[in-house]
């Protein structure tokens, strides 16, 4: 890995060209002059000889013992009853959850809330994975006090891997993966593709037990910010 300062805010870290996938990989990191923010920018360069099918993924490990917190979009009536107005798009799903053959619904460590769908690192049990064509574009990771938010961007209009994912997330005995998926794109030789995330910290955050307390000690922050 090579670091290069391209400003007194921007460092950026190269891998070394990766000759069996033919592709170089690049991390752009910018620090914000005040707070906490940081851009950072993935990129993938073909230095291969023939075209490439491929999508950014992103992976954040988080330590153990925390909490992941993903909002779902908001709730609408059904769109049967009279009193509701409602448009053709009501009729139709708007949400996407893929499982892997390890994943649980029943996992006690996952709860499928109204408002926000939470994942709580455990050092007693193994793996579980889960993705979803997130449209919220944020996701936040709480622990000890520390709210990490990872912010990205979801296009409606294109194609994700893993059957339409722009977010996953894994655990195990040992952390937790907070991943953002970029789209599908087939690249030429020479050609390249960015993807971008956002984070950001909170300090001194209570504890969430329920959606209620996600609301004043989360969403709140995020209002704010």
């Amino acid at each position: 890995m090579h670091a290069q300062e391209l400003s007194s805010d921007v460092v950026r870290f190269a891998s070394a060209p990766d000759s069996a996938y033919g592709l170089q990989k690049e991390i752009d990191v910018r620090l914000e002059r005040q707070g906490s923010r940081v851009t950072v920018i993935h990129r993938l360069k073909n230095i291969g000889t023939a075209p490439t099918e491929l999508a950014p993924w992103s992976l954040s490990v988080m330590a153990p013992g925390g909490i992941e917190i993903i909002p779902q979009p908001p709730k609408k009536p059904h769109p049967g009853s009279p009193k509701n107005a409602r448009s053709a798009s009501d009729f139709a799903p708007n949400q996407l959850l893929r499982l892997w053959p390890f994943s649980d619904l029943a996992d006690p460590r996952l709860q499928l809330g109204h408002k926000y769908i939470t994942l709580r690192q455990d050092a007693h049990r193994g793996p579980t994975k889960l993705g979803l064509a997130h449209q919220m574009e944020w996701v936040g990771y709480l622990n000890g006090g520390t709210l990490f938010v990872k912010r990205f961007e979801y296009h409606s209009d294109k194609s994700y891997p893993d059957q339409g994912c722009n977010f996953e997330t894994f655990t195990n005995e040992e952390m937790l993966e907070v991943e953002s998926l970029g789209p599908l794109v087939r690249l030429a030789p020479g050609q390249a593709v960015e993807h971008t995330e956002r984070w950001e910290l909170f300090a001194s955050v209570g504890p969430v037990t329920d959606e209620a307390s996600i609301d004043t000690q989360v969403g709140a922050r995020l209002k704010a910010d």
